[in-house]
């Protein structure tokens, strides 16, 4: 009988500990919930799916959109894929199950995000596509710059200082759909002066994911396959570029040779100040930053977007934000990048000696 009481007994303590469990299990619940809203309303969740942060293009978008949202009463889920592509379709199908109200993407292949897109799409969720374009799928927005506008400047600014001599085009990620876009624009500027006979294209190779050292093999191979005879470099970005200059350092001829650039990296704009690179196109990343998250808490509130243009992504007519690029060189450095604070007096030229620096702003 005591054993049957000493039983019951456990049973019952047992029974208790479960119930007072299920109830703080509750609590915790309601006090998430709480913790989701604000001022009534359930809090918007933004999920941000960068291509690569190991560029430092992206990180800078990423600090100004994070806080641009904040400011709108948005939390951002920020996940970066390193330039696998795999591993973004994977953190993007974490991102929906999280419960977010809107997904913004820079996609590392614009070509491979179908499946989630239409995931997203199936459950609500709009797609904002961040300065890269997403093919052959439903999103509601696209938020960029002038992508051909990019190239044809990257090209006007070289056959200006070149307007006759042998050019290497140096492409972007040729998963990039930008990259193609950046191509076509360098293409109207050169392919006239092509077919007139003043240029000659003796190269055209795309790095992979716009890494510099598979621009620097390409470059170094170029200038080998042709005797070191090249004029003028159209390289679509300043990481490649950079890449770029390493090789053409190597054959003592950074700074000889006229090349372009894009996104205004403190490497880049502190090589066009000391000579070694000739041009960049300044995207002012605020702008583009501060109007996608705007857009993305938007799309959220299910608020309709206006747009000012639209561009085809294979299956639809997307809502495109266009937004004007900046081209800048040696002379436009100071009323620009430093600026607008994109980067300090003091980084910029950081290499080049005092009494050769221009006066500060």
């Amino acid at each position: 009988m005591k054993k049957c009481k000493g039983f019951l007994s456990g049973l019952l303590v047992a029974l208790l500990v479960l119930a007072l469990t299920a109830c703080g299990e509750d609590a915790g619940s309601q006090n998430t919930s709480k913790d989701k809203k604000v001022d009534g309303h359930k809090k918007i969740k933004i999920g941000l799916s960068v291509s690569d942060l190991t560029l430092e293009r992206w990180q800078h978008d990423r600090d100004i959109f994070v806080k641009q949202a904040n400011e709108l009463g948005a939390d951002v889920l920020v996940q970066s894929a390193n330039g696998d592509e795999a591993k973004q379709l994977s953190q993007i199908q974490n991102m929906l199950s999280q419960g977010i109200d809107a997904l913004v993407v820079i996609a590392i292949n614009s070509d491979s995000l179908t499946p989630v897109v239409d995931q997203a799409k199936s459950e609500g969720i709009p797609v904002l596509a961040y300065d890269r374009l997403i093919n052959n799928s439903d999103i509601a927005a696209y938020v960029s710059f002038d992508n051909v506008r990019v190239g044809e400047m990257q090209a006007e600014y070289i056959v200006k200082q070149v307007p006759k001599g042998n050019y290497f085009m140096l492409g972007g990620s040729p998963t990039d759909n930008n990259a193609k876009m950046f191509r076509e624009g360098q293409m109207n500027i050169i392919k006239p002066l092509v077919d007139k006979g003043d240029i000659k294209i003796i190269g055209d190779q795309w790095a992979k994911n716009w890494d510099a050292n598979d621009a620097m093999q390409i470059m170094e191979n170029a200038l080998t396959a042709n005797k070191n005879k090249i004029d003028a470099v159209v390289a679509s970005n300043d990481n490649t570029a950079g890449g770029a200059i390493q090789a053409l350092a190597g054959q003592n001829l950074d700074g000889k040779v006229a090349i372009s650039g894009q996104d205004a990296d403190l490497a880049g704009v502190q090589r066009i100040v000391e000579g070694k690179q000739s041009m960049t196109v300044y995207k002012p990343i605020k702008t583009i930053a501060t109007k996608s998250a705007e857009v993305a808490v938007q799309l959220a509130k299910g608020e309709k977007v206006k747009a000012s243009d639209t561009v085809n992504n294979g299956k639809m007519d997307v809502p495109f934000i266009k937004l004007d690029p900046i081209m800048v060189g040696k002379d436009e450095v100071i009323n620009t990048v430093i600026k607008d604070g994109f980067h300090t007096y003091d980084e910029v030229y950081k290499n080049v000696p005092e009494n050769e620096r221009p006066a500060r702003p």
